[in-house]
């Protein structure tokens, strides 16, 4: 018998046993005959008991030990994966030696950990800034950048920091009333588009003076430009600065077209002005800077992108077919609206969304049964990924909260 002391308990193995795995750690024990060799295998050797010592796990290693006497290594629910597969690499052991059912079992608990440490960390990495303090030790004006540095990418730094954070969402929301408010008939008087702009320019130089900021502060001129946020903050502030060059250009195209009134109407400028100013409406994604819910709800669908573009992709099977059949059972109707499959398309979609609009219906009795199968499969085929994705983000924003408090 091979004498093995495991973490301070002892086995008993026949050299026979072990000799029918020689690629095993205690395989090669019981065969190697060179004293050198087998210490190179254990982590002590005990003389006067005769044994090899092991400084690992017993717990696990009972069924190492049942493995050698039956020739089938267990696998249990309640041991750690991670834990488990090191102490069988360690001993020589392949995980093909255990049963069908349980190796399955236990290869689908270490993906789901492998998934859970992976999200674990992207969520620690969603909160974390892209630079920290120490990195502006030694750097060019280094105490400067760092003051600026906590007062724009640290909140919790500061009083003030919490003030700046706090103005910045405040001014999002002035710039999106004042948008909506400029669209208001009432309010396209000079009067009131005298106040529209002066909210607009404050505004701007308040996001201007906050990109600046965030410029200076920057350790990486290249890990600045790639920075999501950062991009949104520059699509905040530059319809402002488009919109006054543009306009500038098109007093000029005035003083060619003084018979005109209105050339913003006509000249293409103008219609580029209008799209310059509708750009406006990402700045409500500045936003997500300081807030866990939109932070949760975009890691939630950057997690659950395969549902979702499953969903998107029977969505569309779904249009097609559905607006296939309401075709061929419709287009014989007079004055119906199904024309054509492609004018069947956005009753397909409407119904399919379980949204019915009415603007669209069919009038025969066999258009209106495949209206309802239509409508039954869009109530399953919403109902199935909601659920999931509600969950998974209730779940995200939980962990957020808890690292964001943590932090």
């Amino acid at each position: 018998l091979l004498n093995i002391n495991v973490g301070g308990k002892l086995f008993q193995i026949a050299y026979k046993v072990l000799a029918q795995y020689p690629i095993t750690r205690l395989g090669k024990l019981a065969l190697y005959t060179d004293p050198v060799k087998k210490l190179q295998l254990c982590d002590d050797y005990l003389v006067q008991k005769n044994e090899y010592f092991f400084d690992r796990d017993p717990s696990i290693f009972h069924y190492i030990f049942h493995f050698y006497r039956s020739g089938v290594l267990w696998v249990m629910d309640e041991m750690c994966p991670s834990n488990f597969v090191e102490e069988i690499e360690y001993w020589g052991i392949h995980l093909k030696y255990s049963q069908r059912c349980c190796r399955i079992l236990f290869e689908e608990k270490r993906d789901e950990l492998s998934e859970y440490l992976k999200i674990e960390k992207e969520l620690e990495a969603e909160l974390e800034p892209l630079e920290s303090g120490a990195q502006f030790d030694g750097k060019f004006l280094g105490r400067f950048r760092k003051i600026v540095w906590n007062l724009i990418e640290n909140p919790y730094s500061s009083v003030p920091a919490k003030i700046i954070a706090v103005m910045s969402s405040f001014f999002v929301l002035i710039s999106i009333v004042g948008m909506t408010l400029s669209t208001v008939e009432e309010m396209k008087n000079k009067t009131g588009k005298m106040w529209m702009e002066q909210m607009e320019m404050i505004c701007a130089i308040f996001f201007t003076s906050e990109y600046l900021m965030r410029l200076i502060s920057s350790s990486s001129f290249q890990n600045f430009l790639r920075a999501a946020f950062n991009a949104i903050d520059l699509v905040a502030i530059l319809p402002f600065y488009i919109q006054i060059l543009f306009e500038n250009l098109d007093d000029g195209d005035m003083q060619y077209h003084e018979e005109l009134h209105k050339v913003e109407n006509v000249s293409k400028l103008g219609k580029v002005l209008k799209l310059i100013k509708l750009m406006r409406i990402f700045r409500i994604l500045k936003l997500a800077r300081h807030s866990t819910g939109l932070r949760a709800f975009s890691f939630t669908m950057r997690q659950c992108y395969q549902q979702v573009c499953c969903l998107l992709l029977f969505i569309a099977m779904g249009v097609f077919t559905f607006s296939a059949l309401i075709h061929s059972v419709e287009h014989d109707v007079p004055g119906t609206d199904f024309t054509s499959i492609p004018c069947a398309w956005w009753w397909a979609a409407v119904s399919l969304s379980t949204v019915g609009y009415g603007d669209t219906v069919p009038d025969t009795i066999l258009g209106r049964m495949v209206a309802f199968v239509c409508i039954s499969f869009g109530i399953i085929l919403n109902g199935m990924p909601i659920s999931i994705l509600y969950n998974k983000f209730s779940d995200y924003y939980a962990k957020l909260k808890a690292h964001e408090m943590s932090q």
